[in-house]
């Protein structure tokens, strides 16, 4: 027979290979990114669609034979896995939310098929569309009329009608000016509904200065803890920040009574904000700061920077209303240095400076750039980067705090100064543990978790509030703020179990995590140890205990 014939026989599926773990990653986020822009907003079909995405790829990656992988093929597969059913879950949640909100935006709906359409290229019907738009503006005044007595139902809302906003802002704009007869007949009616929206938003939103969130329930933290491969509950872990809070208030007290203000923390807390730099002098600090601490790791031999990575980090300065929600700097790639800008009042530049002070940034500013999250963005960008997908707060915020602790350890901290403002962010990182967890428990409201950060941990009140507001602001999962010091527990355990036992220097240590890139911890563990996971992999590591 004709071997040309013969082949054109064959099913498709036989020329088809499966495809490594780390190969379905990489297409899968491709595919995915492109489908999220056609599916820009949130909607009942785009749900729909990223489900049936999902299942799809989920049943691709059962193809893939689990028991011939090696180490890393098992761990992506087993990290991809996880990846995907936490997706199916988070678009459940979504519609849940979706539901709840239509009573009080019952005319949702209507304005994402307005821009469904758009999307579709269907053809634009100028003057049915300017009806359709004055009966929104009858059904927006309807629904004013109707609004929540629930203040957190009433948030939620307001952030979706926001959003409709920008949809409708999008979609108008589309056509506006390009189509005549469209803007004949749509301008005044769609300035019309946009204005009768925007009061409606106006009615949802919290009283100015008001911090309200969306606690999820136990539940809820419970699902993302499994997602995370956790193996503790929302109290164990609660339990574990208020341990780790009392290291932290005596070797305060030893730091305050070195300074001379006995058992008063808090003095030596203010004795301490009130060493800053004045305006315009804090890049100058960051820089010598960052080059002290690149200074530190090299002597000790504790991680190896490319040059590159030392040459390219950068610095840009924060906008007045950015310090509303991030009181202190922020890094990655660059680090963008909070401080009080002219346009402020004076008594929200007294707060930022104090809040930016040199103690405090000594002890975070290594944790923005090299060895924390610079180094750790610089690496991610070259070793296996289809990995930045699972992208972990725990690992991710976990190994700059990590950094903290091991500096600590070594001495990094010189003077009493230096520990008590390294001792605030260690307390801070505490608090965010408890507050955050206890919020979305239903323990504690937001005043009280702006209370608990003025008292307990010495904040500023307005730092306080945007600490709060920015935890529960919607764009941060339930368990981002507590994954900072539980991230960098489970890398100091392994470091304990790797490094201390003489198994790896610290450099070897170091380099391995960030050549593994950014999976759950108890993964990284496996990697870094050489363990096969097996099929049914469920997390078990109880990473706290002799710290």
């Amino acid at each position: 027979m004709n071997i040309a014939l013969l082949l054109l026989a064959l099913p498709l599926s036989a020329f088809q290979t499966v495809e490594e773990p780390d190969k379905l990653i990489a297409r899968y986020d491709t595919d995915r990114r492109s489908l999220m822009r056609y599916y820009e907003l949130d909607s009942p079909a785009r749900r729909k669609r990223l489900e049936q995405f999902t299942r799809e790829w989920m049943a691709q990656l059962g193809k893939v034979p689990f028991e011939s992988l090696n180490t890393t093929g098992r761990i992506d597969y087993v990290a991809f896995h996880n990846y995907l059913s936490h997706e199916l879950k988070q678009l459940e949640l979504q519609s849940r939310w979706a539901a709840e909100a239509e009573p009080v935006i019952p005319f949702a709906q209507q304005i994402i098929e307005l821009e469904d359409s758009r999307r579709k290229m269907e053809t634009m019907n100028s003057k049915a569309t300017a009806s359709k738009l004055t009966r929104l503006i009858t059904e927006v005044t309807k629904a004013k009329s109707r609004k929540p007595a629930d203040k957190i139902a009433a948030a939620r809302a307001g952030q979706t009608l926001a959003t409709l906003r920008t949809t409708l802002k999008t979609w108008y704009s589309f056509y506006d000016g390009y189509d005549p007869m469209f803007t004949w007949w749509v301008a005044q009616p769609y300035k019309d509904l946009d204005k009768a929206l925007e009061e409606y938003e106006k009615t949802l939103r919290p009283p100015a200065g008001e911090v309200v969130g969306n606690p999820l329930g136990r539940q809820a933290l419970l699902n993302d803890l499994a997602y995370e491969m956790v193996p503790y509950t929302p109290e164990e872990l609660i339990a574990i920040a208020n341990k780790e809070f009392a290291w932290c208030d005596r070797e305060m007290l030893k730091a305050a009574r070195e300074l001379g203000f006995g058992d008063d923390w808090k003095k030596a807390l203010e004795h301490v904000k009130n060493l800053h730099v004045e305006p315009g002098k804090q890049p100058e600090l960051i820089r010598d700061l960052a080059r002290e601490a690149e200074v530190f790791i090299d002597e000790h031999d504790l991680v190896t920077v490319p040059p590159l990575a030392r040459e390219t980090w950068r610095m840009q300065m924060m906008s007045p209303e950015r310090q509303l929600v991030n009181p202190f700097f922020l890094g990655g790639e660059s680090i963008i240095v909070s401080y009080p800008t002219s346009t402020m009042t004076n008594e929200q530049k007294l707060q930022s400076m104090r809040g930016n002070n040199i103690h405090f940034s000594r002890a975070t500013v290594f944790h923005e750039l090299i060895p924390g999250h610079n180094l750790q963005l610089f690496m991610a960008a070259r070793y296996k980067p289809y990995r930045n997908l699972f992208g972990t707060p725990f690992f991710t915020e976990g190994w700059s705090l990590y950094w903290e602790m091991l500096l600590w350890d070594m001495g990094f901290q010189k003077s009493a100064e230096d520990r008590v403002g390294a001792l605030f962010w260690r307390m801070h990182r505490c608090a965010r543990i408890i507050f955050s967890l206890s919020f979305h428990l239903g323990k504690m409201t937001p005043k009280e978790c702006i209370d608990f950060l003025v008292d307990r941990v010495g904040f500023e009140r307005d730092n306080a509030a945007g600490e709060v507001r920015r935890s529960f602001a919607g764009g941060y999962s339930p368990l981002y703020q507590a994954a900072y010091l539980l991230g960098g527990l489970q890398i100091r355990a392994l470091r304990k179990e790797l490094v201390e036992s003489g198994k790896m220097t610290n450099r070897q240590f170091h380099d391995a995590i960030l050549q593994e890139n950014r999976i759950p911890i108890e993964l990284l563990r496996a990697a870094l140890t050489g363990t096969k996971v097996p099929l049914d992999f469920k997390p078990a590591w109880k990473f706290y205990g002799n710290q």
